[in-house]
C-alpha cells in the first residue's frame, strides 16, 4: 500500500515580516496621533471671566492631549464654578478645542447679607470680579425674596446698569412695592408683578424733557415732577 505524503507549507519569512512591518507602522501612526496636543481653545460668551480662570478650572491650560480629553470631563469641571451656569465643550478640525459657556449673571448685591445675588440663586461674598448691579438697601421678607429675585431676572442688563441702590417699600395696599432709585436722579415705584415695565424706562424718558421726578409705576403709570 503506498504512503500518502502530505507537504507542510511553509509561512514565507517576507511575507510574515511586511505584517509585522505594518503592524507597527499602524501601531506608531495612532500612537501619534493620539499624543497630538490641542492646538488652539476658543472661548466664546463670557463677559466677565477671564479665560485664564476658565482654562484652569477645565485643566486644560497645558493643552492637553486631542483625542484622549473627555468633553464631559472638561464641561463638568468647568461648570462647577458659581459663576458658570453651563459650559459646552466641541472638537472642531484642526485640533480645536471651542467652549461655549454660559454665564451666571449678578442681579444685585444684598447689603442685609453683604452678598451678590446671581441670577440662579448663588450668593457670593467676596468676589475678584466688578458687578455693576444696584444695592439692595434693606431686608425683603423671605416669602417675598424669591418673587423679587425673579423679578430682578426680567429687566434688561442695559436698564440694571442704570439702577443704583433698591429699597423695599410696602405700604398698606401693596405689600409687594419697591422704590428704584436711578443712576440719573429719577425715582421709579414697581411692584413685584410688574418688574418687567422698568425695560420701558428710556422710552418714558424721552417723553420728560429732562425733568427729574418720581414715576410712578405700581399703580398706573405717571411721573410726578420734583422741584
Amino acid at each position: 500500500m503506498a504512503k500518502k505524503i502530505i507537504k507542510k507549507r511553509k509561512l514565507k519569512l517576507h511575507n510574515l515580516l511586511l505584517v509585522l512591518f505594518l503592524l507597527g507602522v499602524l501601531s506608531f501612526s495612532v500612537y501619534l496621533l493620539l499624543a497630538i496636543p490641542v492646538k488652539n481653545i476658543i472661548i466664546k460668551n463670557t463677559t466677565y471671566l477671564n479665560d485664564d480662570m476658565i482654562l484652569e478650572l477645565g485643566g486644560i491650560k497645558d493643552y492637553p492631549k486631542f483625542f484622549l480629553t473627555s468633553s464631559r470631563k472638561v464641561e463638568k469641571k468647568i461648570s462647577q464654578s458659581p459663576y458658570i451656569d453651563s459650559c459646552k465643550l466641541k472638537k472642531k478640525l484642526g485640533f480645536i478645542f471651542v467652549l461655549d459657556i454660559v454665564e451666571n449673571q449678578a442681579l444685585f448685591y444684598d447689603t442685609s447679607k453683604n452678598k451678590y445675588i446671581f441670577d440662579n440663586l448663588e450668593e457670593i461674598e467676596e468676589t475678584e470680579y466688578s458687578f455693576s448691579v444696584p444695592r439692595l438697601m434693606n431686608y425683603v421678607p423671605d416669602q417675598k425674596y424669591s418673587k423679587f429675585v425673579d423679578g430682578m431676572k426680567k429687566i434688561d442688563s442695559t436698564i440694571l446698569n442704570r439702577i443704583s441702590d433698591i429699597e423695599y417699600q410696602p405700604n398698606d395696599f401693596d405689600k409687594d412695592r419697591f422704590l428704584l432709585y436711578m443712576n440719573d436722579g429719577n425715582m421709579v415705584y414697581l411692584t413685584l408683578t410688574k418688574f418687567k415695565m422698568i425695560n420701558h424706562y428710556v422710552d418714558v424718558l424721552t417723553r420728560l424733557e429732562n425733568h427729574k421726578g418720581i414715576l410712578y409705576l405700581d399703580n398706573g403709570n405717571h411721573f410726578q415732577i420734583m422741584e
